[in-house]
């Protein structure tokens, strides 16, 4: 599913695109904890968080997510989105709680991580994590 496409299911608001609204994306996670999205996020995962701090970003740097969806209505600062429009990770934001706007991703066919595949991260220049 391309981000555009995300874009228009959840109704959201672009923050940043990042040249990349027609890249595709092939799964999705919904994670308001760190040592989730570290633990079970694979490349290229499009992220849901209500998490709005800097963390957020270098941790979509380190583990090369796809894009951050903001989700429940909450704005990120101006330096998160600065940091994003730096490093060039698309980020939006839908007023949707998690639960809705992942279900609706769901059943529109983006699949979910499931808890028994192995992360496949990697730190950029190809070093496994």
């Amino acid at each position: 599913m391309k981000l555009s496409e995300v874009h228009r299911i959840l109704r959201a608001e672009i923050l940043v695109d990042a040249g990349k609204m027609d890249k595709d994306v092939e799964m999705a996670f919904g994670a308001d904890l760190m040592s989730d999205i570290l633990a079970m996020c694979q490349e290229q995962t499009l992220l849901l968080t209500g998490m709005t701090h800097i963390q957020v970003i270098r941790t979509a740097e380190v583990s090369d997510l796809a894009a951050i969806i903001f989700v429940r209505g909450k704005r990120p600062g101006p330096e998160i989105i600065a940091l994003a429009e730096e490093i060039g990770i698309p980020l939006l934001l839908c007023k949707l709680t998690m639960y809705e706007a992942s279900g609706l991703l769901f059943c529109a066919g983006l699949s979910g991580i499931h808890r028994d595949q192995e992360p496949h991260r990697r730190i950029k220049g190809g070093r496994k994590l």
